[in-house]
């Protein structure tokens, strides 16, 4: 007899007793059941940290900066990898090289990290308790009440988002210097190939081959359609400049992005407007002694605050439900 699918209400459901019965969120991404997710994308999950681990990382990325030698980048590209429980072959780097590890990246000093050692989850967070604990530091955190008076849950869909870019937008071919896309591991070359892919790989039916990917908005028409279901956090407080770029990440369970660290101009939030993710957020190499690795949950109704240019983080989608994601920078 075919297993039943669960419901996200059942997932979440599990996940919460689990918390409640003692368990972390980091045991709860290590249960064998979140495996087969990732595991079905072809990836096995990340080896646990060990000093060895730290040292054959911190050669990796020695590697990789002094070296000029093409052949020897890309083994060193295999090294890491390898130590996050991949390889090159399955994975792709958003933007080339420098998405990967940037050169160019000042060394963090690692009194920042050092005290860390668990995602904070709040409700009814104040504007002066983000701006002291969150705001500019590197404690991330999840509100879990953060979309306050937001209609995104009830309008956000596949069917939506192909429906608010006409044929003509430039978001779907990413013309325009503003206008990114994240194919992550996919075939797809740019946003018009994702909203023309067949109906039965969108809605997740039978074995169709799973897909993640995202894009800034550069749709002005279409922002202001998004923005009639979506507002500025309430924590965030006015005196901190929005974006008026939008990111959205959409895609379907057992996927989502590779381990990488951003190059963005500032700390940024993503609010979960559908499905479940699992974030994984690791510190840069230079701090792995003294900082720790950090987990989290994040479901529908929460926003993550973290600041992406100083963590390395990765994601999986989690349950059985499409996964959609906006967000973006303050400063």
């Amino acid at each position: 007899m075919a297993a039943r699918k669960l419901s996200r209400e059942e997932v979440e459901e599990m996940v919460a007793l689990a918390l409640r019965s003692g368990l972390t969120e980091r045991d709860i991404a290590q249960l064998p059941s979140v495996h087969k997710l990732l595991l079905s994308r072809g990836r096995r999950p990340p080896r646990p940290f060990s000093p060895l681990r730290a040292v054959v990382l911190l050669l990796a990325l020695l590697l990789l900066l002094s070296s000029h030698c093409a052949p020897l980048r890309h083994q060193a590209l295999r090294l890491w990898f390898w130590l996050h429980g991949s390889s090159v072959e399955n994975e792709m780097c958003v933007v080339g090289f420098s998405d990967f590890y940037n050169p160019f990246r000042q060394p963090l000093d690692c009194r920042v990290c050092s005290n860390i050692t668990a995602v904070h989850r709040k409700s009814n967070l104040s504007h002066e308790e983000f701006l002291r604990a969150y705001a500019y530091s590197m404690q991330p955190v999840v509100v879990e009440d953060g979309q306050r008076n937001w209609s995104a849950r009830e309008v956000f869909s596949f069917e939506f988002f192909t429906q608010i870019y006409g044929s003509d937008s430039r978001a779907l071919d990413n013309s325009g210097s503003e206008c990114q896309f994240f194919p992550y591991d996919t075939e797809f070359l740019n946003l018009g190939d994702v909203f023309g892919m067949e109906a039965g790989r969108a809605g997740m039916h039978g074995n169709a081959k799973p897909w993640y990917i995202g894009w800034s908005n550069c749709d002005s028409s279409a922002a202001n359609i998004l923005r009639q279901h979506y507002k500025r956090p309430y924590f965030i407080p006015a005196i901190s400049e929005s974006s008026k770029m939008d990111w959205i990440f959409m895609g379907v369970p057992g996927h989502g992005a590779h381990m990488h660290i951003d190059d963005v101009d500032n700390p940024s939030w993503q609010a979960q407007i559908r499905g479940i993710k699992h974030w994984k957020l690791e510190p840069p190499a230079e701090c792995y002694y003294e900082c720790s690795s950090l987990e989290a949950i994040v479901y529908p109704g929460q926003i993550i605050v973290l600041d992406t240019n100083k963590w390395f983080h990765e994601t999986h989608i989690l349950g059985e439900e499409l996964s959609i994601t906006i967000g973006s920078e303050y400063d």
